[in-house]
């Protein structure tokens, strides 16, 4: 047989290799072999391999052409591999030949040529250098071994193809799957095969290092049953079957490869996640390095691929970093485990139609590729044994980044790394609080202010730069699904939330903006404001002191300027407005559970709770926990811990909050000392000094202790809260909670317990205790019998409590916002200042993601717990601001690109994760919701000065004409200056005898003076009546509308009817058809065999 056209251009080619070939580094493989794609992996040369070339290709580029006849099978293959032999037989000595083939650096595609030699028939065997160590196969049948099918198995030998294969690639490590594999057949092997996946799925969750090997051997097992079966029938499987041969750690140079590449060095294995961490070589057999030699082996035989870049690569020269590929085969598994859904047909349902004047809104929208980046799909989870089920295109990007890292920090998170102290030791987590490893992080997909180049996939980060975190896109609607498909779920339901929230604030802003509207133009015509304005009325009317002795008698037209601010807020529009935010929170509320009900389907989350019920425990809980017990429901072992081992800690827990609690009305009765304390100081100092004359028109004692009142107190919750965060966080760990939820939902309870009366508390005092027991002139009531309890101004507390409301609100959102944007910022440019100053350094794709902030698991609680709190401040006391709700749409505006471009720009990529719904935030918001309804009505009926005025338009005024007219002098009470206690009356003497003072009191003069009136009582009850009219109004309606709007919408509810018959329908016809061929495989198998038996007794008689 002579040579072919390869062989014979090998002979005339030189001897020495390219230099390429040994300057590219040592990667050698299958010549036409091409790399897949972006995503990694490799893929056969569509015009064959070696073995084509040299069965008959020609060609410069040694390509052959595929073999036209479509018989395939084992009989096949056993012919080619004979035809090799024996053509190597023919040739006797080995000679060398050389071959041209493709590889890739970073994004280019180079050729190379080497020399093989080819081994003489006879010659020894070389061993598989790199055979991995064999462990007992727990999925092996004992009873397997004495069938009959199984010794043709173990007896079943191969010839080697010397020419299809290099020596070099025999002796790596080949892993062979199927592209499409058989699932197991109704045989002696179906039992152990459903067996297997529990037990592997199992094996998975706990975290064993060996799931891969355990996949690979009843792959194995499978396989040889499926060649020995349909080997008989003449049908191959080498079709469905790929050889992936992982090679050594190539070595490409490093100015060669892209720094923004995505890949390891050959170009092909995507990088899914990087550790990094900080050699201490001082250090003598460091227990660190221990650790992670040991992690990162058990981590290899989880079957995940690592890639460490030398210290003397990173940019300070002292950093080395370990990138993380995850292969096909440990995706498939984990998917599995994770009950991952995965499109296995393109929906049929048609998208909504457009909504009436949609053309309007155009303006608002985003492009179509933006706003749905992917059609939409019916979905199932993820089995490996079924891969022919799902649309399985392009292997490399067919689990999305955020399910690639999301798998690979699963296996992080459960991985041992060695046992110490007799307990058994696992997770990255731990690691990383040791400071074994100093980071772990997925990768962004490039750089945010351009696209990706070839062959790196697609860059979702530029695309989400540019279209959400821009602040010049304020007024556009969110790429939701782009988010979720970079961030993950839980990130992007978030987004969903604040969005939503967002847009209903439009609508209370545009009704709170016209209440403000028609209090300021009915400003001017106020009666009460015009009293108190006037010299003749308001001018003569001498009001009491303020505080005792040093405080003097002052006159009532000097509140003038506050008497009309008063009125902007505290008109006839704020009982509308009061009632009118009681229905929109319930309408707020209906509508957010229906859009999240959509966001579920439309995610795949309809079935999540169920699915990830025994996938979110915690690994500090399974390594805690010294006992096991049955799952009631899954009926399988798990982790157990007794109610006794945690109630201590729990005991500390509720001390602690409550300790903290009462930490912050500390703080607050401090504040209030404060305000009572320097009212006499602002009162004397402004009294005395000419140059405040003009500024007490505008900034009376009253005011100026409020206002920085206020301010001190503002200071003080920063302060409490930053310590608070850090001891709940510590004490929540110290409860060991079970699952990730519980988790959170104990931090949030502390959080939000602590936050609500740290936030609120300086609010509730003011709305609802200050002037409200302040007793009379002569009778004082007096805090700590020392300081006498504050007043309000004539015209009520509503005035104060809008400037503590806004204060707060307004400090807490700016300071936000300063914090959220600046802070990262600054830490980025201190990290980052090494790159610039040595720009001739590569600075690769894992340092610049490297040198970002931390976005950490607990940002996005922060994130909530800062809406939540915002949401208090616009219903708890709206009725106080109706201003509350626009400067709360216009921060969530600002907040929403901020959020967008810190984490697209300024934090490293999070972790992908799951949720379904905003979780326990959502009763919290009920539960406020409620609240905001008693809280609004008290404030309407005690604090604002609306009740007071309707009973004396409709009982006491005596005027037709003008009703309201002698409202402010019937408001005041009067006191005789002589019943003045001598420590509590003013120094200097005046020359009148009574003075007023804010309540309904009889006279001096009366038989029951400085006893409450007839007119103080019609009030309180008029109040009291207020508050329950407007509580079960709003209740009713709120009852009602929650009754009228259903959770899910209709359209959604038949969606996810549609998907289900569908998804089962699949399901069925593929088990079906699965079934059929089964079927008749095994009538073929069962017919040989009958033939085998009958010419075996023919042979027999014959023989006789």
């Amino acid at each position: 047989m002579g040579l072919s056209g390869r062989e014979a251009a090998g002979h005339k080619a030189a001897a020495e290799p390219d230099p390429r070939d040994s300057g590219g580094g040592r990667r050698e493989g299958l010549a036409g072999w091409e790399p897949a794609g972006p995503g990694g992996g490799e893929r056969a040369s569509p015009n064959g391999g070696v073995g084509a070339g040299l069965e008959g290709g020609s060609g410069a580029e040694g390509r052959g052409e595929k073999d036209p006849s479509p018989k395939k099978g084992l009989a096949r293959e056993s012919e080619r591999q004979s035809e090799a032999g024996d053509e190597a037989g023919n040739l006797g000595a080995p000679e060398p030949l050389t071959l041209r083939e493709t590889y890739w650096e970073g994004s280019q595609e180079r050729y190379r040529q080497r020399e093989v030699k080819l081994r003489a028939k006879g010659t020894k065997k070389v061993e598989n250098k790199y055979r991995l160590e064999k462990k007992p196969n727990l999925l092996k049948d004992p009873k397997q071994v004495e069938t009959k099918e199984n010794a043709v198995l173990k007896g079943e030998t191969r010839k080697p193809c010397f020419f299809c294969v290099s020596e070099q690639q025999r002796r790596r490590p080949t892993i062979r799957f199927r592209l499409f594999p058989k699932p197991c057949r109704q045989s002696q092997w179906s039992s152990l095969c459903h067996t297997s996946v529990s037990v592997i799925n199992e094996l998975a969750k706990m975290g064993d290092p060996d799931v891969l090997e355990m996949v690979q051997e009843e792959e194995r097992i499978s396989n040889k049953e499926a060649e020995y079966i349909f080997g008989m029938n003449e049908q191959s499987l080498s079709s469905r079957e790929t050889s992936f041969l992982i090679s050594e750690e190539p070595v490409f140079k490093k100015d060669k490869q892209s720094k923004d590449s995505i890949f390891f060095r050959d170009g092909i294995r995507q990088i899914d996640f990087v550790l990094s961490y900080v050699d201490d070589l001082k250090k003598e057999a460091d227990p660190k390095a221990e650790r992670r030699k040991e992690f990162e082996q058990n981590l290899r035989k989880t079957g995940l691929e690592l890639e460490i870049e030398d210290k003397r690569n990173s940019e300070d020269g002292k950093t080395y970093f370990v990138k993380i590929h995850a292969p096909w085969e440990v995706l498939v598994t984990y998917a599995e485990v994770l009950g991952i859904k995965m499109p296995i047909k393109e929906s049929d349902i048609p998208l909504p139609e457009n909504i009436p004047f949609s053309c309007m809104l155009e303006p608002l929208k985003l492009p179509r590729n933006v706003k749905h980046p992917h059609p939409e799909y019916f979905t199932a989870q993820f089995t490996r044994h079924r891969q022919e089920l799902f649309l399985i295109e392009d292997k490399s990007s067919f689990f999305p980044s955020s399910s690639r890292n999301r798998i690979v920090y699963y296996i992080l998170s459960r991985c041992p790394f060695g046992i110490e102290e007799g307990k058994k030791k696992f997770g990255i987590e731990r690691l990383l609080t040791s400071n074994t490893y100093s980071s772990a992080y997925p990768l962004h997909d490039g750089q945010y202010w351009k696209p990706s180049e070839p062959p790196n996939p697609v860059n979702e980060r530029y695309t989400l730069c540019q279209n959400w975190a821009r602040f010049s896109y304020f007024y556009k609607e969110q790429p939701l699904d782009l988010i979720r498909n970079y961030y993950g779920e839980k990130i992007g339901m978030y987004f969903v939330f604040l969005g939503f929230y967002t847009e209903m604030l439009s609508f209370a802003a545009i009704v709170g903006l016209a209440c403000f509207i028609y209090g300021l133009l009915s400003m001017h015509n106020n009666s009460s404001s015009t009293e108190i304005c006037d010299p003749q009325i308001g001018g003569q009317i001498i009001m009491c002191p303020l505080c005792d002795l040093v405080c003097d008698y002052w006159r009532l037209n000097t509140t003038c300027l506050a008497s009309k601010i008063s009125h902007l807020f505290d008109n006839e529009s704020t009982v509308f407005f009061a009632i009118f935010m009681g229905i929109w929170v319930t309408l707020f509320l209906e509508f957010w559970k229906q859009r999240q009900a959509r966001m579920e389907y439309e995610w795949d989350l309809v079935d999540f709770e169920e699915e990830q019920q025994q996938l979110q425990l915690r690994p500090e809980f399974e390594a805690m926990c010294k006992h096991r017990k049955i799952n009631a429901v899954t009926k399988e072992m798990e982790p157990y811990m007794p109610l006794y081992s945690r109630l201590p800690w729990y005991f500390l827990s509720g001390a602690t909050v409550t300790l903290w609690m009462s930490l912050v009305i500390a703080c607050m009765v401090a504040v209030i000392v404060y305000r009572l304390s320097v009212f006499a100081t602002f009162a004397s100092f402004m009294e005395s000094e000419a140059s405040f004359k003009h500024v007490k028109s505008f900034l009376t004692p009253q005011i100026a202790t409020s206002l920085s009142g206020s301010c001190l107190n503002f200071i003080v919750i920063l302060i409490l809260n930053f310590f608070y965060e850090k001891i709940s966080a510590w004490i929540t760990k110290m409860e060991i909670p079970r699952t990730y939820q519980e988790y959170e939902s104990s931090l949030t309870l502390k959080m939000f317990l602590f936050q609500f009366v740290n936030f609120y508390s300086s609010c509730f005092y003011v709305a609802f205790f200050k002037g409200k027991f302040v007793g009379y002139p002569g009778k004082y009531t007096y805090l700590f019998n020392v300081w006498r309890s504050e007043e309000c101004d004539p015209g009520g507390c509503l005035v104060e409590l809008t400037a503590q409301l806004t204060i707060i609100m307004t400090g807490k959102q700016i300071f936000g916002n300063i914090k959220e944007a600046i802070y990262p910022l600054v830490l980025n440019w201190w990290r980052r200042r090494k790159a610039r100053t040595n720009s001739e350094k590569l600075y690769s794709r894992w340092e610049q993601d490297h040198d970002l902030e931390t976005f950490g698991s607990l940002g996005l609680f922060y994130e909530y717990l800062e809406t939540v709190i915002q949401f208090g401040f616009v219903t708890l006391f709206v009725a106080s601001f109706p201003l509350a709700p626009l400067l709360a749409l216009l921060n969530n505006i600002i907040e929403i690109r901020v959020d967008a471009w810190k984490l697209t720009t300024q934090y490293r990529r999070p972790v992908a994760a799951k949720a379904h719904s905003i979780g326990v935030w959502q009763d919290i918001l009920y539960g406020m919701a409620v609240l905001s309804v008693a809280t609004n009505a008290f404030i309407v009926a005690f604090t604002s000065d609306i009740i007071p005025r309707l009973v004396y338009y409709y009982a006491y005024s005596k005027d037709a004409a003008a009703p309201m007219k002698g409202y402010v002098n019937d408001s005041l009470s009067t006191f005789l200056i002589a019943d003045f206690p001598n420590h509590t009356a003013p120094w200097e003497k005046r020359d009148f005898t009574t003075c007023r003072y804010r309540d309904y009191r009889y006279p001096p003069d009366h038989d029951q003076k400085y006893f409450h009136n007839m007119q103080y009582w019609h009030v309180l009850a008029a109040k009291m009546t207020f508050i329950i009219v407007m509580e079960h109004v709003v209740f009713l309606v709120k009852f009602l509308l929650a009754w009228m709007i259903p959770d899910v919408p209709k359209d959604v509810l038949e969606r996810i009817k549609r998907e289900k018959l569908m998804t089962i329908k699949i399901l069925h016809d593929f088990e079906l058809n699965k079934l059929k061929e089964n079927l008749r495989a095994n009538s073929s198998e069962l017919a040989k065999e009958v033939l085998i038996q009958e010419n075996k007794a023919q042979l027999a008689k014959s023989t006789v």
